[in-house]
């Protein structure tokens, strides 16, 4: 039997909602747990799973209603200065492209279409869809609505949010107390407070019409600690991309 001690300030929770049904293939016993960052509050539904490999004899991969295939974006190699990466320090991207969409859905009486076309390269919020092995690459095929926004470029500025999204520069941490004491990097609290950059076109209503946003860009907003993904702009700033309805309010 092995014995494993989990130290929690070496994970992240951020996205995570819990452990049920978490399956491992080894006996594996928990000693004991360190104790939680503040910003993990429980883990209650994460399922770690292998992806489903389709046969070759199936050439093709066809999504029903709202859901879209992507090809997932290989894993960077090597730094921006051109050190190869070991496996293990490779990210785990969070984008794709497009490259099969479902007819749609129905809201009341009215079709609706997917919004976003073949070829597009979108973002997707991280634990969601189902992971295929096709054609000799990974894709996903999850809802339209797991869709962050389509991020043409490779920097997180220039993303366009889809549907009810929202995409926040996250303000910089306090480097001082209020006594007026210089913050270690460790004990600096990540804001919950940020500048609105773009917005989504808002969700659909009952009747297929797209309902706008309360917030706009340039609005200063306090938001949800945690909600949403976060990414590292090309500058070094950090943003963060969550739903609307994860922002609690306007400051001014």
């Amino acid at each position: 039997m092995v014995t494993t001690q989990m130290a929690a300030s070496s994970i992240s929770a951020k996205g995570f909602v819990s452990f049920e049904g978490l399956r491992s293939t080894s006996n594996v016993k928990i000693a004991s747990f360190g104790t939680l960052k503040q910003n993990m509050r429980f883990f209650h539904g994460l399922v770690v799973k292998a992806a489903t490999v389709v046969a070759p004899k199936y050439t093709s991969v066809k999504p029903l209603s709202d859901r879209v295939l992507v090809k997932i974006k290989t894993a960077e190699e090597k730094t921006v200065g051109g050190i190869l990466l070991p496996t293990t320090a490779q990210s785990n991207p969070q984008g794709g492209e497009i490259v099969a969409v479902g007819e749609g859905r129905l809201i009341g009486k009215s079709k609706v279409e997917i919004s976003v076309k073949t070829g597009t390269q979108v973002l997707y919020s991280k634990y969601v869809g189902t992971e295929v092995q096709f054609d000799g690459s990974k894709h996903l095929i999850l809802k339209e609505d797991d869709l962050v926004g389509i991020l043409e470029t490779e920097d997180i500025k220039d993303l366009q949010p889809l549907n009810d999204r929202v995409l926040i520069k996250v303000a910089e941490a306090e480097e001082k107390t209020a006594g007026g004491l210089f913050l270690s990097e460790s004990s600096k609290e990540r804001p919950s407070i940020g500048t609105v950059v773009a917005v989504g076109p808002g969700p659909l209503d009952e009747e297929g019409n797209r309902t706008l946003l309360s917030v706009s860009p340039g609005n200063t907003v306090l938001y949800s600690k945690y909600a949403g993904n976060d990414f590292k702009g090309a500058d070094g700033s950090d943003y963060i991309t969550l739903r609307a309805s994860d922002v609690m309010a306007v400051l001014s």
